[in-house]
């Protein structure tokens, strides 16, 4: 993202609308087996906090999220959901009324009872068994129905009837597919853009990867507002030049390690070119499982466990102090785990000079440079100077036991996630290039 004014306390969304041209019933019912789905992404705003977080997700105050336009039921409503690869069970805001949320725009929450595919789960049935999720459903005994827990982003929760509902993207077939159908409502502002719920994107059961049956899904975040990709399927891009790194999981099950993320191998990083002196069992899962390295499009910064984020502190601040100013403020810390932070006089950008950040994986990188360093701070002075935070974060003082790479570290990046092959492909590109070669116009 250019460097941008401040940004408000606010979630941006990266709003995904599918492009589909109409076919014969026959001829997109045998096309849809084999041909990818194609979306453009777009930004809008929605406000802090609006968003429920499943309980093994960061809370943060604001995120940016991906999210994908889909129909829901029958007749069809159309809703906006936050896609999350870092999330198993979908989930829907159920309104109890039974009208609205058909045509051509987004609804706030999906209608159960104007459905007539709508069906919930009993406790019998084999999901509501499932053990992937944080919070396994439970049974309530007065209705025989299955629940689920999530929790918010302020630390409350909300519960919600487990169901099953068709779901159709696109031109693809209708997928009759389990989601949690939760009651609970979130807040709304007028200049922002509302979702209805969350797609669940990781390796889970209860998954839409895993209920749909895609094997192979792939996105690239811009920096802009109208040229980003989100594909879902597969296809040959041969201007992409993917460099791939295996999917890890451990030969044993282990108890804090997240079986159904995208975990992968970091294997070192580089400041400016110079490799941090860290050793690898640092980098590495525990005999426990903690110190895993995953993929997550529902987290927006970069967070790291505390010796390699201590060595990437030091390192940063030093071959930026001749001409960065320090905040050195050290009861400041954004969001409670960003404390390197800089000063940088109101109305300026950082230095274009910054050292750049390389994640070094299992046979490929992830270079972050330029304006995916540095985050200004909303709201935050000291005397004419602006602050500014290096958008890696300390997980110790989250805390969580995981490296989590985020997307905005992912932006102008072609990330692909092959299940097939267990496998993630990473390309540097800039995502309207990527849009313009897929046949976009934007």
């Amino acid at each position: 993202m250019p460097p941008p004014p401040a940004l408000p306390v606010c979630l941006l969304l990266l709003l995904l609308l599918l492009l589909a041209v109409p076919r014969p019933a026959a001829a997109a019912a045998a096309a849809a087996a084999t041909r990818p789905l194609l979306f453009e992404l777009r930004a809008r705003q929605v406000p802090a906090g609006a968003l429920p977080r499943p309980a093994s997700k960061l809370r943060f105050h604001h995120n940016v999220s991906l999210t994908v336009s889909l129909a829901v039921g029958t007749p069809p409503q159309n809703v906006t959901m936050v896609l999350d690869t870092g999330s198993e069970l979908s989930w829907l805001l159920c309104a109890p009324g039974g009208g609205g949320g058909g045509g051509g725009r987004s609804a706030l929450s999906f209608r159960p009872r104007a459905s007539l595919t709508f069906a919930s789960v009993p406790c019998g049935s084999a999901q509501c068994r499932s053990r992937d999720l944080p919070s396994p459903p439970a049974c309530d005994g007065a209705s025989k129905q299955c629940r689920v827990s999530l929790s918010y982003a302020d630390g409350s929760s909300s519960d919600g009837a487990l169901a099953t509902e068709v779901f159709t993207v696109g031109q693809g077939p209708p997928l009759r597919a389990a989601f949690g159908c939760m009651a609970t409502a979130f807040d709304t502002s007028p200049d922002g853009v509302a979702t209805a719920g969350l797609l669940g994107m990781n390796r889970g059961a209860l998954s839409f990867v895993s209920q749909a049956s895609t094997r192979r899904f792939s996105y690239c975040i811009s920096d802009r507002d109208d040229a980003g990709v989100l594909l879902l399927g597969h296809s040959d891009l041969p201007f992409l030049p993917l460099n791939y790194t295996p999917l890890y999981q451990p030969a044993m099950p282990l108890p804090y390690f997240d079986r159904v993320a995208y975990s992968v191998q970091l294997l070192g990083i580089r400041v400016g070119g110079k490799p941090l002196p860290i050793p690898a069992s640092v980098l590495a899962p525990d005999h426990t499982g903690a110190g895993q390295t995953m993929v997550d499009s529902g987290t927006q910064f970069t967070f790291l466990l505390g010796d390699a984020y201590s060595a990437l502190k030091a390192e940063f601040s030093r071959q930026t102090k001749p001409w960065l100013p320090a905040l050195n403020d050290p009861n400041f810390a954004f969001q409670e785990a960003f404390d390197t932070c800089f000063r940088v006089p109101q109305g300026r950008a950082p230095p274009a000079r910054l050292p750049a950040v390389t994640l070094l994986f299992n046979g490929a990188q992830m270079t972050v440079a330029g304006d995916r360093l540095l985050y200004k701070v909303p709201g935050e002075r000291r005397g004419g100077d602006g602050v500014w935070c290096l958008t890696f974060g300390n997980a110790d003082m989250v805390p969580i036991t995981a490296y989590v790479i985020g997307h905005h570290h992912q932006m102008n990046v072609w990330v692909e996630y092959d299940l097939e092959r267990g496998r993630v492909g990473l390309a540097p590109i800039r995502c309207d290039v990527a849009s313009e070669r897929l046949g976009l116009m934007l």
